[in-house]
C-alpha cells in the first residue's frame, strides 16, 4: 500500500527522509525537461527509483517509487523503460503507478507482460485498477484465471464484482478449469466458486 509524502516523512529515519527529499527535487526538475544530453545517461531520479529499497527500506519502497514517478510525471516511454530494465520490485512499482500516470490503454503491454509471468507479486499488481479499466473482456477473463492458477487471491482483482457480473463466458471458463482440476484429482480453489457466483445471470440467482 502506498502512502503520501507527509506520511512517509514520519516513518523514515532522517537520512532516508533527506535522500527522498533530494530525489523528489530531482524528479520535479526532470518533469517535462529535455532528455539528458549524453546518450545513455540515466536521470538521477531514475537511479534513486532503482535504489529506493536500499535507502528507505523495502517496506517503504513502493511508496517511495510511486512518489518519484508522480513527481517526475513519468510518461509511458519512461515507465516502459523502467519496467523492462527493472527488478521484480521495480516492475511492481511501475504497475501500481499506472492508474495515476497513464489515462489511456498505452501501458497495457506492461500489464500483459506481467500476466505472462508466474511471479505472484507482478500478477497481483497487474490486476489492479488499470487492468480493470483497460483490459478487454477476453484478456481480463484470462487474468482472473491466471490468479486462480498462481494462487493470487481474487480479492486483488480490482472491480471484480462489476466485471464478472453475468459474464457467461467467464463462467464457462471457470467451470472448465474446475472440471480439469477435479479430473486431475486436485482441489478446486474456493476463490473459483466465489467468482463463479458473481457470474450467475439474474434469472438463475
Amino acid at each position: 500500500m502506498t502512502t503520501t509524502r507527509e506520511e512517509l516523512a514520519h516513518r523514515l529515519h532522517d537520512a532516508a527522509r533527506a535522500w527522498l527529499d533530494e530525489g523528489l527535487t530531482e524528479a520535479a526538475h526532470a518533469a517535462g525537461a529535455a532528455p539528458p544530453a549524453t546518450p545513455g545517461a540515466v536521470p538521477a531520479w531514475e537511479l534513486r527509483f532503482a535504489s529506493a529499497g536500499r535507502h528507505c527500506g523495502p517496506e517503504h519502497a513502493d511508496s517511495v517509487r510511486a512518489l518519484l514517478l508522480t513527481e517526475a510525471r513519468a510518461d509511458p516511454d519512461t515507465l516502459s523503460r523502467l519496467y523492462r530494465h527493472g527488478t521484480a520490485a521495480e516492475r511492481r512499482a511501475v504497475l501500481l503507478a499506472l492508474p495515476s500516470l497513464v489515462p489511456g490503454p498505452t501501458a497495457l503491454p506492461l500489464v500483459e507482460d506481467a500476466l505472462r509471468t508466474n511471479d505472484t507479486r507482478l500478477v497481483a499488481a497487474a490486476v489492479g485498477p488499470y487492468a480493470a479499466t483497460h483490459l478487454d473482456p477476453h484478456a481480463w477473463r484470462h487474468a482472473v484465471l491466471k490468479c486462480l492458477f498462481t494462487g493470487v487471491p481474487v480479492d486483488t482483482v480490482a472491480d471484480l464484482p462489476r466485471r464478472a457480473r453475468h459474464d457467461t463466458e467467464l463462467a464457462r471458463m471457470l467451470r472448465d478449469h474446475a472440471d480439469e482440476r477435479t479430473a486431475a484429482g486436485r482441489p478446486v480453489p474456493a476463490d473459483l466458486h466465489r467468482v463463479l457466483a458473481l457470474t450467475v445471470p439474474p434469472e438463475e440467482s
